[in-house]
């Protein structure tokens, strides 16, 4: 089942996570949301962080779930960015990655089942 996920990046230039080779590097609306939609149908930003830990080998396996029919659209609204996310992934998967990508720069704005 696909959960939609409502996002807002109310600042987003601040929109970066902790380790610039893991971060956003889109500033607008479209390339967020299609950063966000590779992030969540492929494996390669979850690969790039594995990389990055003191054993690699000991990251937990499902935190590396992909959904291929992952769909992001954006839009600019004032001076933020509303970023709308569906996929099947596990809730944790999710945020794992927004916090990789976005930091703490992000809000859930509201999560819709179905």
């Amino acid at each position: 089942m696909a959960v939609r996920y409502l996002i807002r990046l109310p600042d987003p230039a601040a929109a970066r996570g902790e380790d610039p080779a893991l971060a956003f590097r889109s500033d607008g609306a479209e390339g967020l949301a299609a950063e966000l939609e590779a992030a969540l149908r492929t494996p390669a930003l979850f690969e790039r962080w594995r990389a990055l830990q003191d054993d690699p080998d000991e990251v937990d396996e499902s935190l590396g779930a992909t959904d291929p029919d992952a769909r992001v659209t954006g839009g600019q609204k004032d001076l933020a960015i509303e970023l709308e996310a569906s996929t099947s992934l596990p809730g944790s998967v999710f945020r794992q990655r927004m916090k990789l990508l976005a930091g703490s720069h992000w809000e859930l704005r509201d999560v819709r089942f179905g």
